[in-house]
C-alpha cells in the first residue's frame, strides 16, 4: 500500500502520452513497462509472467503523498455576491445519519452554516452557535427548514413532512451575523485543500432556495406545506435538471450552472414524491433532490507525476507501469488498444466495467452473507487488512457507504487495489476479474495468436465500428456490467456475420451508463430483481447518467440467451465441476468443436477449485431467447449445495434450488450459426478461462477452445455448415 497510482485514462494507443497519478512516501521510485502476459498459478503469490518493456519506460522519479479528496458536494454561484445582507433560506432535507456526534453541514454561506450534530439542528458562524434546536431530526424523514439571518437575529424554523414532529418550531438568539458569500455550498461546511468537504453531509437536500426579504407567516407556512410562498426567491437552482440558477431578482438575467463534486446523486426522489412513477424524465418535479455521502469518491484528485510516450511501435496488448521502492513493487495495468486501421484476426475484449463494478470490494469484512454464500471462510491477506483500512481509495458497486446506502458509482481515477496481477479474492481464495482474465490472456499467447486488445470503454465509444475488423472476438470470465451501446455492437457485429467467443458466465446481466464529461465513472443502479449486494430505493431506478432504466437487461427484454445462447442460472464459491458432452456434441455440424477431446468427461482441472464449470453457471433457456438452433456440447452437473438458483428465477421459494437437486444448475457449453457465417460460442462458466493453464496449457480444455478459435479464424463457410437433412444427424 506505500506504493499506490492510477492512470488518466485506462485505454491507450501507439503514440498517446499515457499519465500516471502516484502517491508514495518514499523518496523515489523506480517505474518500468512491462507487458503483462499471465496472471499468478495455483497458490502463487508472483506476479505471473511479464514481458519487460524497459526501453520504453525505465526511470526513477521523485516520490511524494498526495492527500485524496474524499465527500461529495455541490457548489452554486450566487447571482450577485453577498456583503453583509440579511438572508433567508429554505430548503427541504432527508438526513440519514442525524445522531452522529459528527457536525454534518446541510448547507454553507460564507461563514454561517446549518449543520446536523447527535440529532440536533443548528446555525453556526465559525465557531459560534447562533440557533438551535435539540434533538430535532430522525432518519430518513423529509424536513422543511427556514433559516432567516439579520435585524440583529437568527432564527430556525423546522416542520418535519408528516407534520408529526417539530412543527413549526422557532429558535431565535441575538447576533450581528450577515451572509457575506458568493457562493451557497450543499452538503459542506467549506473546502479543505484536498478539495474535500469540510462537515460533510449524509442524506438528501430539495430545492434550496436563497431569499433577501424576511418571510412572512403565510410564506413560511406555505413552505411548510410545500407549497410555493408569495415571496418569491431571489435565487433558486434547478436541481432536477442542468443546476443553472434561477432568479427572480430584476437586475440578473439568467444563470450560472452549479457543479456537483465527487459522486453526488441525482435522480433520487424528492420530497414530494408520490410513488405514481419511477423516472425522473416523466415527473422531473418529484426529483429535485440530491443525495450525498462523505465517503463518495469518484476522484482522487492527484497531480499526475508520469508521462509515458507510447511508440508508435508499440504492440496491442495489456502492459503495466511497474512501481518499485525498496522490497515495495506494485503494478498499475494499462491497455494498448491497435493502431487506428490495423486490426489483427482475434480481438480480446476486456471487461473493464466489471472491474470497475468490484474495484476495492469489502465483501469480505461487511457483508454479513459472505461465508455462507462462498461456502468457506475468507483468507485474509494483509493487502486484504490495508485496503480495508484505507477507504479513502473508494468503494465497489457490492459495497455500501458509512450511512448503509448501496454505492452506485464506481471510477478508475484512483486507485484499484485488487486490479493487481497477482490479487486473490479473499472471500473465494481464487484470483477473480482482472488477474483470473489473464489466463485467457496466457493462453492466447500460449497458442500464438494474433490478438488485439480493447476495453469496454472502447467498445460503448466506437460501437460496432470497433469490432467489423475481426474475424473472432473473445470475452474475458465475466463481462456482467454492459451498457446499450455495447449490447447493441456485440448484437450488430454477430448479425453481420462476427464470430463470438463468450468466455464466462453471469454475462451481459446489469445495465449500466456513463457520464458523457468524466467517461472513467460508471453507474449502475441494482432493482428488485436479480443477485445483487443491495437495491435501489424505491423510485430510483434511472440511471441519472443516461436517462435509462438500470437493473437486469432480461428485464428489458434483452436477455443474454438472446446474444450468447446462455444466461445466468447459479452461482456457487467453493468447487467446480468438469464437463460431459451432451447428445449434441456428436451432431455433424458441430462434431469438429470436441474433435480431440477425449471421453464424455473434460475439463476436470483448473485454477478455480480444480475443474473448469463453476463459480458462476450459465444456461441454455428457449424461453429467455436462447436461439432454437443452438447446439449443446456440453453441461456440467452435479454441483454441491453451495451452488444456488439465482433470485430473478424464483417466484416462489421451495426446499430444492441447490445444486445437488436442481436440474437447472449447470453450464451449458452452447453453439450457434448467425448470418452472413457468423456464429456464437459459448463456456457458460467462470471458471473456464481458469482451466485453461492447466498442465501446462495441455488439456482437455484448451484444446477444446482452440478447435473453435481456429475454425473461427477461418473465413468463410464454418466447419459443418455443408450438412444437409438428407445425411445421417448422428455419427
Amino acid at each position: 500500500m506505500d506504493l499506490q497510482a492510477y492512470f488518466e485514462e485506462w485505454s491507450c494507443q501507439p503514440g498517446d502520452v499515457a499519465r500516471l497519478a502516484i502517491s508514495t512516501p518514499h523518496k523515489a521510485v523506480r517505474a518500468s513497462l512491462v507487458r503483462l502476459i499471465s496472471g499468478p498459478g495455483q497458490g502463487d503469490k508472483v506476479e505471473g509472467r511479464v514481458i519487460d518493456f524497459s526501453s520504453v519506460l525505465d526511470r526513477s522519479i521523485a516520490g511524494r503523498l498526495q492527500p485524496t479528496m474524499v465527500g461529495s458536494y455541490a457548489e452554486f454561484p450566487l447571482p450577485a455576491p453577498l456583503r453583509g445582507r440579511a438572508v433567508s433560506i429554505h430548503c427541504w432535507a432527508w438526513p440519514t445519519v442525524p445522531d452522529r456526534e459528527m457536525p454534518q453541514a446541510i448547507w454553507s454561506l460564507g461563514e454561517l452554516a446549518l449543520v446536523i450534530g447527535s440529532g440536533g439542528l443548528a446555525l453556526r458562524a465559525k465557531d459560534e452557535t447562533l440557533a438551535i434546536l435539540s434533538e430535532a431530526m430522525v432518519a430518513k424523514h423529509w424536513y422543511s427548514i427556514l433559516v432567516t439571518i439579520g435585524d440583529g437575529t437568527a432564527s430556525i424554523d423546522l416542520k418535519r413532512l408528516d407534520g408529526k414532529i417539530n412543527a413549526h418550531q422557532t429558535i431565535s438568539a441575538a447576533t450581528g451575523a450577515s451572509a457575506t458569500a458568493d457562493r451557497l455550498l450543499l452538503a459542506a461546511s467549506g473546502i479543505d485543500p484536498t478539495g474535500s468537504p469540510l462537515q460533510p453531509y449524509n442524506g438528501k437536500i430539495d430545492s434550496p432556495t436563497l431569499h433577501l426579504a424576511q418571510p412572512s407567516v403565510d410564506s413560511i407556512a406555505a413552505w411548510h406545506a410545500g407549497t410555493s410562498p408569495a415571496l418569491f426567491g431571489w435565487a433558486a437552482w434547478k436541481l432536477s435538471e442542468d443546476f443553472a440558477a434561477e432568479t427572480i431578482a430584476p437586475d440578473f438575467a439568467g444563470g450560472t450552472p452549479g457543479r456537483l463534486v465527487n459522486g453526488v446523486e441525482r435522480g433520487v426522489t424528492g420530497r414530494n414524491w408520490d410513488g405514481r412513477s419511477d423516472s425522473f424524465i416523466d415527473v422531473p418535479q418529484h426529483y429535485r433532490a440530491l443525495q450525498f455521502h462523505d465517503d463518495d469518491m469518484v476522484d482522487a484528485g492527484w497531480d499526475y507525476d508520469l508521462e509515458i510516450t507510447l511508440p508508435d511501435t508499440l504492440p496491442s496488448g495489456i502492459y503495466s507501469v511497474r512501481l518499485e521502492a525498496g522490497p515495495s513493487r506494485n503494478h498499475f495495468p494499462l491497455f494498448v488498444r491497435p493502431k487506428p486501421g490495423s486490426a489483427a484476426p482475434v480481438l480480446f475484449l476486456a471487461p473493464t466495467n466489471t472491474y470497475l463494478a468490484y474495484a476495492n470490494e469489502t465483501l469480505s469484512f461487511d457483508a454479513q452473507i459472505i461465508q455462507p454464500m462462498t461456502g468457506q471462510p475468507p483468507v485474509v491477506t494483509d493487502l486484504d487488512v490495508e485496503t480495508y483500512e484505507h477507504r479513502e481509495y473508494g468503494l465497489s458497486t457490492y459495497d455500501h457507504y458509512e450511512d448503509d446506502a448501496g454505492v452506485c458509482f464506481s471510477s478508475y481515477l484512483r486507485p484499484i487495489i485488487n486490479m493487481r496481477p497477482k490479487y486473490r479474492m479473499s472471500s473465494m481464495n481464487i484470483t477473480w476479474q482482472f488477474p483470473a482474465d489473464l489466463s485467457i490472456v496466457a493462453w492466447i499467447d500460449h497458442m500464438g495468436y494474433d490478438c488485439d486488445f480493447v476495453t469496454d470503454e472502447d467498445l460503448h465509444r466506437e460501437g460496432a465500428d470497433l469490432l467489423r475488423p475481426y474475424l473472432c472476438v473473445i470475452t474475458g470470465t465475466h463481462p456482467e456490467y454492459v451498457s446499450e451501446k455495447m449490447l447493441d455492437a456485440q448484437e450488430d457485429y454477430v448479425v453481420g456475420g462476427g464470430r463470438l467467443i463468450y468466455m464466462g458466465g453471469n454475462g451481459y446481466y446489469w445495465v449500466v451508463g456513463f457520464d458523457s464529461e468524466m467517461p472513467a465513472c460508471m453507474e449502475v443502479r441494482k432493482l428488485d430483481s436479480g443477485m445483487r449486494a443491495w437495491a435501489a430505493k424505491p423510485g430510483e431506478h434511472y440511471l441519472q447518467t443516461t436517462g435509462e432504466k438500470s437493473g437486469l437487461w432480461r428485464n428489458r427484454g434483452r436477455a443474454p440467451q438472446k446474444l450468447t445462447g446462455v444466461g445466468f442460472i447459479a452461482e456457487g464459491f467453493e468447487t467446480s465441476a468438469p464437463y460431459r458432452k451432451m447428445p449434441d456434441a456428436w451432431h455433424r455440424t458441430v462434431s469438429w468443436i470436441t474433435e480431440g477431446v477425449e471421453g464424455e468427461i473434460f475439463g476436470d482441472k483448473g485454477l478455480a477449485y480444480n475443474a473448469a464449470a463453476g463459480v458462476e453457471l450459465d444456461r441454455y433457456d428457449l424461453s429467455l431467447g436462447t436461439p432454437p438452433h443452438t447446439k449443446i456440447i456440453a453441461s456440467s452437473g452435479g454441483h454441491s449445495d453451495n451452488y444456488v438458483l439465482v433470485t430473478e428465477e424464483l417466484l416462489y421459494a421451495y426446499a430444492g434450488l441447490t445444486g445437488s437437486l436442481d436440474y437447472r444448475i449447470r453450464a451449458d457449453m452452447t453453439y450457434f450459426t448467425a448470418p452472413d457465417d457468423g456464429a456464437v460460442f459459448s463456456t457458460g462458466s467462470i471458471a473456464y478461462g481458469q482451466a485453461l493453464p492447466a498442465n501446462g496449457f495441455n488439456n482437455s480444455a484448451a484444446r477444446l477452445l482452440a478447435n473453435v478459435v481456429n475454425a473461427f479464424l477461418k473465413p468463410g463457410r464454418l466447419p459443418g455448415g455443408n450438412w444437409t437433412i438428407e445425411e445421417k444427424q448422428w455419427r
